[in-house]
């Protein structure tokens, strides 16, 4: 038995017609630890982009993308429990496996939790990544509790540096939700400040322009917390000079190394952390399923009402060629929010 999916053979540019192909593959079969899911909305992230761009599979075999998905439990995994077949569920994955970008998906349970019950299918998959990113970025990296109505920053500022994309746009909601930290976050004006703002941003700046002046005309004169999600080598030394004492930056984004000059973290005692979502599964971690969990905390934030999804667009049916459009735009530099697929026509 086969499915439909979408993968590619050898990285290519976007513009070219062979850059990511409609393909009918076998249909998977979970291993015991395993949940077998039909696919029904994914999103595309960045991550996606750089896959397709650097990754080469092995000669004769097709790469499949997609590490967000919304779909219904098909099969469960011989030694898999919580789980039933008809349980709808949200999951990022591995990335080491095939990605989600196909009519059937196997995963691990302990990455996968009930999706909002309240939400549809294609506004749920546009979060389990980035999620998961923002979560653990605040809690795990930068050291802040995160409970619904939580105030366990309360009294101090976290400046969230390129948040109008995917991660900012969850990030920004749960630190003003779940913790109580004054957050002040940087787009490039115009509908990235109005998203932010509308997701619950205390204040948006423009990081085109000097951030200390903005930032002073707010009465900010140092930061407690920074998370640096985009052009963290162009905002660097400003960020370290923003800083309070002992502060504390997050990067997820992969700057220039010439840029990042770790000395200047020494004087302030300044700690520097870096958030890879995939650490989890990639390394099989004694806490892997963890991200589980968060993903069930976040669904049930989510269904009375505390966050709202980030998905903006809906690009139509899971195809190539509505593949390729996401790429072309996530390539181009367009990140306000998430942009979905849905299910297979």
């Amino acid at each position: 038995m086969t499915m439909r999916a979408v993968g590619y053979q050898r990285p290519l540019s976007i513009e070219h017609p062979q850059a990511l192909c409609d393909i009918e593959l076998p249909l998977p079969e979970p291993d015991p630890h395993e949940l077998l899911v039909h696919v029904e909305a994914i999103a595309v992230n960045p991550v996606d982009t750089k896959m397709r761009s650097r990754d080469t599979p092995a000669e004769g075999l097709w790469r499949v993308l997609g590490w967000d998905c919304a779909g219904v439990v098909e099969a469960v995994g011989a030694r898999t429990t919580g789980f039933q077949a008809g349980d709808r569920v949200w999951y990022a994955g591995v990335l080491n496996r095939p990605g989600c970008q196909s009519e059937w998906h196997c995963v691990d349970a302990r990455l996968v939790s009930l999706r909002p019950e309240t939400w549809s299918a294609t506004e749920a998959a546009a979060l389990p990544l980035t999620a998961l990113t923002a979560w653990e970025l605040l809690e795990d990296r930068l050291g802040v509790p995160l409970e619904e109505n939580g105030s366990a920053g309360a009294g101090s500022t976290l400046l969230v540096v390129g948040a109008s994309g995917g991660v900012g746009s969850i990030l920004v909601q749960l630190a003003r939700r779940c913790s109580g930290l004054r957050v002040v976050a940087t787009a490039s004006g115009g509908e990235g400040e109005s998203w932010l703002s509308m997701l619950g941003a205390d204040a948006v700046i423009d990081h085109r322009r000097p951030l200390q002046a903005q930032l002073g005309d707010l009465g900010i004169v140092a930061v407690d917390r920074v998370a640096s999600l985009s052009h963290t080598d162009q905002h660097f030394e400003t960020l370290v000079d923003l800083l309070r004492p002992q502060g504390a930056m997050a990067l997820i984004d992969d700057p220039d190394p010439a840029a990042i000059n770790l000395l200047s973290l020494k004087r302030k005692s300044l700690s520097l952390h870096w958030e890879w979502m995939f650490t989890r599964s990639h390394f099989q971690t004694a806490d892997m399923a963890r991200q589980g969990e968060i993903l069930g905390r976040v669904a049930g934030l989510a269904d009375r009402g505390h966050l709202r999804s980030t998905a903006r667009e809906c690009l139509g049916p899971i195809s190539a060629s509505n593949l390729r459009l996401a790429h072309r735009q996530l390539e181009a530099g367009h990140s306000l929010g998430k942009r979905v697929l849905s299910g297979f026509r």
